[in-house]
C-alpha cells in the first residue's frame, strides 16, 4: 500500500508499505475518505514522520476472527487505540483510556496505524457503521470534522436557547458552528482569518468576531446583550484564546477547552461560578445520535468540506491547509 511521510520542512512523500494483516480483534480497513486535521502543523514544523492521520472512513476487507464487523461493512474509523477492557473504554470514554495498546507490538510492525493511507489497522470495536445512503465522505466527518464540538455540546447539553461561543473556526471549530446550528442554538465565532469567518457566515453563524480587535470582547457582550454567551467550545489552541473565552462567558456559564495550550484563570471560575469541561472527542455510546447530525446535516457538510484531492496530491492539500484558505479537507487515497 501507499502512505503518507512528513520527510521534511513543508515536505511530504508517497512511500510503499506492506499492506497491514488481520489479526485478533485488528481489522483492515481499505479507507475511501481521509479527513484533514491538524496534521498540518507537523508538516509546516517538518516533523519527520510516517504514521500520520487520525480520521478516516472506509470499508472493512480482512478479519482474523468473527467480530463487530465483517468483510464489506461501512465504516468510520475512530481514533487512539485504546484497551478496550478499562472503566473508560467499557462506558464509551475510550477516548480518556490510560492503558492504549502498543500496535506496533500486537501486529509486529510499526506501519498501519495512520489514516493518511490506503488501508489502516484498527480494532473491530472502534469501528462505528455508516448508514445506507451516507457517502464517506460525509460519514469521515464523525471524527474531528464535528466529533470534538459534538461531544463538548453534549457534555453542556446545549440546546435552542443558548448562545454558543466558538473560538477557532478551523479543521475542527467549523465543526462547532454546524453542530450548533443542528440543535438551533445561536453560534458566534471568534476568528481573525477572512476566509473562515466568511465560511462560518456561510454555515450558520450569527457573527465572527476578530480576536485581534482590541473590542472583541465588547462585541460579543453586545451581541448578548451585554450578559455573555451561555456556553463557548475553545478549539483554536492558542493560549491567548483561553482568557476571552472565560470572560465572555456569561455567570454560571459553561466552557468546553478542545484546543490544547493555555491555562485559565481559577479566579474567574469561582467569581463566575463556571462549569468547565475537557472535551477530547465524544463518547461511543452517542454513535446514533453523530449518525443523525450528519444526515440531517448533508448540505451543510457539502459546504464545510471545501476541498478533496487525490493522495497523490497530498502536498497541495498541505499547502493549502497552511494558507487557512479552505474548511475541511478530504484525502482520497485510491484516486
Amino acid at each position: 500500500m501507499q502512505i503518507v511521510k512528513i520527510v521534511g520542512e513543508r515536505r511530504v512523500e508517497l512511500v510503499d508499505a506492506p499492506d497491514p494483516r488481520a489479526k485478533d480483534e485488528f481489522v483492515v480497513v481499505k479507507i475511501h475518505a481521509a479527513p484533514m486535521c491538524t496534521e498540518y502543523h507537523a508538516f509546516k514544523a517538518g516533523n519527520v514522520c510516517q504514521s500520520i492521520g487520525h480520521e478516516a472512513a472506509g470499508e472493512v476487507v480482512e478479519v482474523a476472527q468473527p467480530g463487530k464487523v465483517k468483510v464489506g461493512d461501512r465504516v468510520v474509523v475512530m481514533p487512539q487505540h485504546p484497551c478496550g477492557k478499562c472503566y473508560l473504554c467499557l462506558k464509551g470514554e475510550y477516548i480518556h483510556c490510560q492503558n492504549n495498546l502498543d500496535v506496533a507490538k500486537v501486529a509486529g510492525y510499526a506501519h498501519g496505524t495512520g489514516t493518511y493511507a490506503q488501508y489502516v489497522l484498527k480494532q473491530d470495536w472502534l469501528l462505528v457503521p455508516i448508514p445506507e445512503g451516507m457517502s464517506y465522505e460525509h460519514a469521515g466527518m464523525a471524527c474531528c470534522g464535528l466529533g470534538p464540538t459534538f461531544g463538548a455540546m453534549q457534555r453542556m447539553a446545549a440546546d435552542a436557547f443558548d448562545a454558543i461561543l466558538i473560538s477557532g473556526l478551523g479543521p475542527v471549530g467549523l465543526g462547532g458552528v454546524v453542530n450548533a446550528v443542528h440543535r438551533g442554538a445561536r453560534a458566534i465565532g471568534v476568528d481573525g482569518h477572512p476566509y473562515r469567518a466568511a465560511l462560518a457566515k456561510e454555515l450558520g453563524a450569527q457573527a465572527v468576531v476578530d480576536p485581534n480587535d482590541e473590542n472583541a470582547l465588547g462585541r460579543i457582550m453586545d451581541l448578548t446583550g451585554g450578559i455573555g454567551v451561555d456556553k463557548a467550545i475553545e478549539t483554536s489552541g492558542f493560549a491567548e484564546a483561553k482568557p476571552l473565552v472565560m470572560n465572555a462567558v456569561r455567570r454560571n456559564g459553561h466552557a468546553a477547552f478542545v484546543g490544547w495550550n493555555g491555562q485559565v484563570d481559577v479566579s474567574a471560575i469561582i467569581a463566575k461560578g463556571l462549569t468547565l469541561h475537557g472535551a477530547w472527542h465524544w463518547n461511543l455510546g452517542d454513535s446514533p445520535r453523530m449518525m443523525r447530525v450528519i444526515a440531517e446535516s448533508g448540505q451543510l457538510l457539502d459546504r464545510q468540506i471545501t476541498h478533496a484531492f487525490p493522495m497523490n496530491r497530498v502536498q497541495e492539500a498541505f499547502e493549502l491547509q497552511v494558507t487557512g484558505n479552505c474548511g475541511k479537507v478530504i484525502l482520497h487515497p485510491w484516486k
